[in-house]
């Protein structure tokens, strides 16, 4: 018999550094209005949903996202911090303008997407991407042919996204994620499938999201290979 687990994966609602476009890595900010309001939405899209558990990040962004739809799903949500954004180290907090003055050489490096390059005390998106896959193995272990909800970070998404069509680890990131968005991916023996990326129907109305564009900053140098 095939075993498959399917994920829906929830990035948290917006906060006010999304929205200043600082990398928040693992700084501890909370949702603002427009991310409590999203978080609400969210809830509501997840009504018709058959779900056997709910796993969040432990960073208040995620668990203000998780509160409102564990409580629609009348589940009880569990805190792991193996679903964190990745740590930027020294950096995180900070905005591109931030880096650039305080940190010249490691933004250079951060420009080439390269799959070892780590901001100073952070982690590699190699090791990212380790970290991310094992909570993902972990889960999908633990609850054989059922759906789980996740609610975690951009980063994380970018990480199972770029799995579920090799992509590799260089380069910029080429999905889209936005802020209480609705994704389906089904993990099997051997592989992902994505069912639904990036859904927001439910964010009709809502402020336009902000959108940080990694692609505007690769350097022209830059020679990305496959992972």
């Amino acid at each position: 018999m095939t075993r498959m687990t399917e994920l829906i994966l929830l990035r948290h609602g917006e906060t006010d550094w999304n929205r200043q476009l600082r990398f928040q890595g693992h700084v501890d900010v909370g949702l603002n209005e427009i991310g409590i309001e999203q978080a609400r939405r969210l809830a509501q899209r997840m009504a018709c949903e058959k779900t056997h558990g709910i796993y969040v990040s432990d960073l208040q962004r995620a668990q203000q996202t998780a509160h409102p739809v564990a409580l629609q799903l009348g589940l009880t949500s569990v805190a792991d911090a193996a679903l964190r954004e990745q740590s930027f180290g020294q950096v995180d907090g900070m905005t591109v303008d931030d880096i650039k003055a305080q940190h010249p050489q490691a933004w250079e490096g951060w420009l080439r997407f390269h799959e070892d390059f780590r901001m100073p005390d952070g982690e590699s998106a190699k090791q990212f991407h380790a970290r991310v896959m094992d909570a993902v193995r972990r889960l999908v272990a633990a609850h054989p042919n059922q759906t789980l909800v996740v609610v975690t970070h951009g980063g994380v998404l970018d990480m199972v996204y770029r799995t579920a069509l090799s992509l590799g680890l260089n380069g910029p990131r080429e999905s889209e994620i936005p802020n209480a968005g609705f994704n389906r991916v089904r993990v099997r023996e051997g592989g992902i499938d994505i069912l639904t990326w990036a859904e927001v129907g439910h964010l009709a109305d809502l402020p336009d999201q902000p959108f940080y564009d990694q692609r505007k900053y690769v350097a022209t140098d830059s020679k990305p290979s496959e992972a």
